[in-house]
């Protein structure tokens, strides 16, 4: 028997008046895996969180969280989720262990307060105000109170924005932990770094579709991650896609009797994929408008 997914969408629509922001979206999420939602602003990357997570309502299609329709999920069905959203609220003058367990007497089953603190890295500021942290720290106490409720699935939102480099890698080993403790994570980034470090899978949305899903490794399709390699002759930049590059640098060695000018062998990261896909995206979003203002009746003025 196979395990159903945490989450399930099949045909997600969402229309504000004549705008569909959401259109027609079919998507799974694994339990136990980390999903980086990917997308430009705009793109309907929000939305489709808060329709997951119930606070906004969907115009049609069908969907299932961790088995409950997001759109009817109760007092304990919200009790399973854990959400930090991309900004915080304003802070009571409470320290960090006071505001944990504070969110933590919320919860039918919280996990240990002092556990939670210190997994976020904020054990030696425990006793310290919230208010006094460093913005690095308060998105750690945001965490802390995202997971103090044990939920079984994690919504981060653009969770690192702001965040030193530092601090961003010890934000990624916190949330292996929470994978590694067998929580279903969809993380919204627009770090395309982190969506490589941390995301099995990645969906990329645009213009309101999703565009692919698949392992990080393998999202854009064997072509789009083919190496590209650039060098100069005569003056002139010039470039080659090859599966073999090694083979096209001999062949240029032997054809000039030296390595060319300015040779560089670059392969397709993550984030030159999802550029490439969604500009690709958006240029044809541009061309369906067009066609679609040819087809419309031309208006005619009446006399008054």
């Amino acid at each position: 028997m196979t395990t159903p997914p945490a989450v399930r969408v099949r045909g997600l629509t969402k229309t504000y008046g004549t705008v569909r922001a959401v259109q027609g979206i079919d998507l799974d999420v694994e339990q136990g895996e980390t999903l980086a939602l990917l997308g430009p602003n705009g793109a309907g990357k929000s939305t489709t969180v808060e329709i997951l997570e119930g606070y906004r309502d969907r115009t049609a299609g069908d969907v299932s969280v961790l088995g409950v329709d997001p759109g009817r999920g109760g007092v304990a069905w919200k009790a399973r989720l854990g959400i930090v959203l991309q900004t915080s609220s304003e802070t009571p003058a409470v320290t960090v262990r006071e505001q944990v367990a504070h969110f933590a007497a919320l919860y039918p089953r919280p996990r240990d307060v002092d556990e939670v603190v210190q997994a976020v890295g904020l054990t030696a500021q425990a006793g310290m105000l919230v208010r006094n942290l460093s913005g690095g720290q308060r998105r750690r106490v945001d965490v802390a109170l995202g997971i103090v409720g044990n939920p079984e699935l994690v919504f981060l939102d653009e969770p690192t924005t702001g965040f030193d480099p530092e601090a961003r890698r010890s934000f990624w080993d916190l949330v292996r932990g929470l994978k590694d403790d067998g929580t279903t994570i969809v993380l919204t980034t627009h770090y395309l770094d982190e969506a490589a470090q941390l995301g099995d899978r990645a969906a990329v949305i645009a213009q309101g579709r999703l565009l692919e899903v698949d392992r990080v490794d393998r999202i854009g399709g064997p072509d789009a991650r083919t190496p590209i390699v650039r060098w100069t002759h005569d003056g002139r930049p010039r470039s080659e896609r090859t599966r073999e590059p090694g083979l096209l640098v001999a062949r240029l060695v032997a054809e000039t009797g030296r390595e060319p000018d300015d040779l560089e062998i670059v392969r397709p990261s993550l984030e030159d994929v999802y550029l490439d896909m969604v500009a690709t995206a958006t240029a044809a979003a541009a061309d369906d408008a067009a066609v679609a203002d040819d087809h419309q009746p031309a208006r005619t003025e009446t006399a008054a």
